[in-house]
């Protein structure tokens, strides 16, 4: 059972009379964010049209420049929020972390290759070179190896060539064609579409046909049950906030201007289709499926072993915040 949060709305009003207090009277969120992080769209549109303090909490934006960092200020208690995909989320709670996750995106990688490249499947890529970003445990080269094994018992790794690097340098790599193929997080393959790439086969369709649920949102906020217990009006602020701010950037163009800048796009391609592929990753409404999430995680433990999960191959009580 996930911890139970009722009544979420994008409007929360807990002031009487329906009063919404000043900033400064409100308890803050500390938000320890990546730099360059895609969350900071979302985040800043929260900011930028009041949807924190219209659900009851002033949003504290706190920059780091790595990943690694703003976990340490979660854990650290420097920060009450941080961003992570579950799999990392239940390998923490499973160790004896009280880490929630509350849903924010399913947004997923997939392989792209050259433009004029004579690939259909993965299947021809025996003999290739494939750059991946995220390392040898990264899940969606995970979930493209079973599929490539269910689909044609076809072993990627042990039929391909891989070099794993940091995200920008497997995008770089592939517009030189330094790579038949490339695996990237979301954001970086809208990049590599937009400047001529064709994606091979998505994560999303890779893993509908390995019976998972491709709806599943990955990437969520992560807070601490304890600070939940302490704040138990925080999980519903946030999680209408966040869908306030969803709501928006899918149906208003215009929402995006103020986000250009941080979008670092170099073309008009780049950032409609960095737009189009954001709004495809916001999740439904609603509780995450947790016996979906279970044999998602099983598969991730099977394939991912240690490295990926820890010393736990089940899905941790406890994991998702309930938002209905």
């Amino acid at each position: 059972m996930g911890l139970a949060i009722a009544g979420i709305g994008t409007a929360l009003s807990p002031f009487p009379g329906g009063n919404v207090a000043q900033a400064s009277d409100l308890p803050k969120l500390r938000a320890a964010v990546l730099k360059i992080g895609t969350v900071n769209w979302e985040l800043d549109t929260i900011k930028r049209n009041g949807f924190d303090t219209a659900n009851g909490f002033e949003l504290d934006m706190q920059p780091y420049a790595d990943n690694g960092a703003t976990r340490v200020a979660l854990e650290g208690g420097a920060a009450d929020m941080a961003v992570a995909d579950w799999i990392w989320v239940a390998r923490q709670r499973a160790a004896g972390k009280d880490y929630v996750f509350i849903p924010y995106s399913k947004a997923v990688g997939g392989m792209v290759v050259p433009k004029d490249s004579t690939a259909k499947t993965l299947e021809d890529l025996k003999g290739k070179k494939i750059g991946i970003a995220g390392g040898p445990v990264d899940k969606s080269w995970l979930i493209l190896r079973a599929y490539a094994q269910e689909q044609y018992g076809f072993d990627l790794a042990a039929e391909t060539e891989q070099v794993f690097g940091a995200p920008p340098l497997v995008f770089k790599s592939a517009l030189k064609g330094e790579t038949d193929a490339a695996i990237n997080f979301w954001h970086f393959l809208a990049k590599m579409k937009a400047a001529g790439m064709r994606e091979l086969i998505s994560v999303e369709t890779a893993s509908r046909e390995l019976g998972l649920d491709p709806d599943i949102p990955l990437l969520g906020y992560v807070l601490k049950e304890s600070y939940l217990k302490d704040n138990p009006q925080m999980a519903k602020a946030l999680y209408g906030a966040s869908r306030a701010a969803k709501d928006l950037l899918a149906s208003d163009d215009a929402a995006w201007e103020p986000l250009r800048d941080q979008m670092n796009v170099k073309s008009e391609a780049q950032f409609e289709t960095l737009r189009q592929d954001f709004r495809a990753g916001i999740p439904a409404p609603g509780n995450v499926n947790e016996d979906g999430a279970a044999t998602f995680f099983a598969l991730m433990a099977r394939l991912g072993g240690k490295k990926l999960v820890g010393d736990t191959t089940e899905l941790p009580l406890g994991l998702f915040v309930n938002v209905e």
